[in-house]
């Protein structure tokens, strides 16, 4: 077993500061001080075009704002620093110098990000309280599910267990949409939870550990058939740093993880940042209003197609008479067809595409439309995508094909992320990074396997990290980095016979196994209490 004592690895996080440590810091509050100056500038440049709102709704706008960007900071100095621990324990680099470097390249991913996995857990929501995020119910919903995340979250990182934040806002969802489905008068209409779109995203974090350990255990078994030389499977003697070709490799695959982990995981913030500012300044931000007058053209041009192709399934049924809102929020809630659903869609579509026909563009629409434009939006999108995930009805390859160019049209002017929205999550994710790492990367380096971390163990269990991190971010698909890389460091351990130590690998298990539980329900109860409180 390893000693209890401080690594040596570590002995150099604790040192005085030196010249070069103070010019990254002021360096990094440069960055810092830029990113934060320039995201409240475009806040209040954006507030400007806003009908002034009372000094409530100014003070829930901060405080969710703060509490959203809390979750990332937490998210940052739990998660990343599974990216940082093979590189420290392995002497490549310096503690100071990985967290600064992994937190650079966490900034950078999130602002290269694309956003499909931001909307990706945002579609886990209850619908109908997705289409009210400015009332009690949606405040309610936001404040439950992320301080839930940020509970779980504190708690596992301060006994230093490598939870997954994915997990914990994955679970928090899905308490607040079951304790939704409970709190109705009528459960029959309610969405409650996409069990269909949580099993997706339930698959790839189940698997993905999974992965990390086998791929990452066959990988080194491959490095030892291929690569002979021995001081690539070699303890690290001393403090002294590997060969430099070595070193080049773990800092490449530490950048590869952070750069991943910021791409995918920042975008979950990304997400809730959206439904908090759609709740709270809809006139600003319920619209794309980057949206151009050729994407407006295209928009026409697509619903008139999806208009044609409803039409020729709706059996002959006469045009939907009365509101068709109703009858489409219902469909989407039950998830079951009727004789009225797909008329109704298509007088839902018309109506929206009247809505918004004569504007040049999105910024055009008058502020009293605009948060009911957005809502019929996205509630006929979420009609077209749970219609097309059934089969029902069932369509030619031209009729999916202008569906689903309807759909892109209806998610152009929905689904974005402003870009200083992802300055702020980035830097959240990046200072998170810099500030509460050492517990998570002890964990890591010290108390998976029985040995001392290797050169050739560190950089295939990142390899396969960033490869599944970076797979995930380009389908959309949310996995937890800290489950992909603590596992592939104890599928290296197992393929090298180093030996497990049976006691943390317990204790990572049981980790895994509660986060959704006990999320789930602390996600729940906040939110039972916040909607009798609000």
């Amino acid at each position: 077993m390893l000693q209890v004592a401080p690594h040596p690895a570590l002995a150099d996080s604790d040192k005085p500061r030196g010249g070069a440590r103070l010019f990254a810091g002021g360096l990094f509050t440069a960055i810092l001080l830029i990113g934060v100056g320039y995201a409240g500038i475009s806040l209040l440049r954006d507030l400007e075009s806003v009908p002034p709102s009372g000094y409530l709704a100014y003070a829930l706008l901060g405080l969710a704002l703060l509490i959203a960007l809390g979750f990332e900071f937490v998210n940052g100095f739990h998660d990343t620093a599974n990216a940082v621990a093979t590189v420290i324990y392995t002497h490549s680099l310096k503690p100071n110098q990985a967290v600064v470097w992994s937190g650079l390249w966490n900034f950078l991913g999130v602002l290269t990000s694309s956003g499909a996995v931001a909307f990706g857990i945002v579609s886990l929501l209850p619908v109908e309280l997705i289409l009210k995020v400015g009332t009690d119910a949606g405040f309610a919903m936001v404040f439950a599910l992320l301080i839930a995340a940020i509970i779980w979250n504190l708690g596992t990182w301060y006994f230093g267990l490598p939870s997954s934040s994915s997990h914990t806002l994955i679970g928090s969802i899905i308490g607040v949409g079951l304790m939704n489905q409970l709190m109705a008068t009528d459960p029959s209409g309610v969405s409650g939870v996409d069990w269909s779109q949580a099993l997706g995203i339930g698959k790839a974090l189940l698997f993905s550990p999974l992965i990390g350990f086998g791929a990452a255990a066959l990988l080194l078994i491959a490095m030892k058939v291929l690569v002979k030389r021995p001081d690539l499977y070699a303890e690290p003697k001393g403090a002294n740093p590997p060969p430099l070709w070595i070193r080049g490799l773990l800092i490449l695959t530490c950048t590869g993880v952070s750069f991943a982990h910021g791409s995918n995981d920042g975008q979950k913030g990304m997400g809730l940042i959206m439904l908090i500012l759609i709740g709270t300044v809809p006139t600003a931000y319920a619209l794309n209003r980057a949206v151009e007058p050729a994407q407006m053209q295209a928009y026409q041009i697509n619903a008139d197609r999806a208009e044609a192709v409803l039409a020729a399934h709706a059996a002959g049924a006469p045009a939907y008479a009365g509101d068709p809102r109703q009858a489409v929020t219902t469909f989407v809630g039950a998830r079951t067809m009727t004789a009225e659903t797909v008329p109704a869609l298509q007088s839902l579509i018309d109506l929206t595409a009247r809505d918004v026909a004569g504007y040049g563009k999105i910024a055009d629409v008058p502020p009293e439309k605009v948060g009911n434009v957005r809502n019929d939006m996205y509630l006929a999108s979420e009609a077209l995508r749970i219609m097309q995930k059934s089969g029902q009805p069932a369509l030619t390859a031209d009729e999916a094909r202008d569906l689903a160019a309807f759909r892109r049209s209806l998610d152009d002017a929905t689904k974005f992320i402003p870009t200083w929205v992802k300055v702020a999550v980035a830097i959240a994710l990046g200072l998170g990074t810099m500030v509460g790492w050492k517990r998570i990367v002890v964990t890591v380096g010290e108390k998976i396997g029985k040995t001392h971390l290797t050169y050739a163990q560190g950089a295939s269990a990142e390899l396969v990290a960033m490869a599944t991190i970076g797979a995930a971010d380009i389908y959309g698909l949310p996995v937890s980095t800290t489950h992909v890389l603590s596992s592939g460091v104890a599928g290296t351990m197992a393929a090298n016979r180093s030996g497990l130590q049976i006691a943390t690998i317990r204790n990572l298990a049981m980790a895994w196994i509660l986060t959704l539980p006990a999320s789930i329900a602390l996600a729940g109860a906040l939110f039972w209490i916040l909607r009798h409180a609000f």
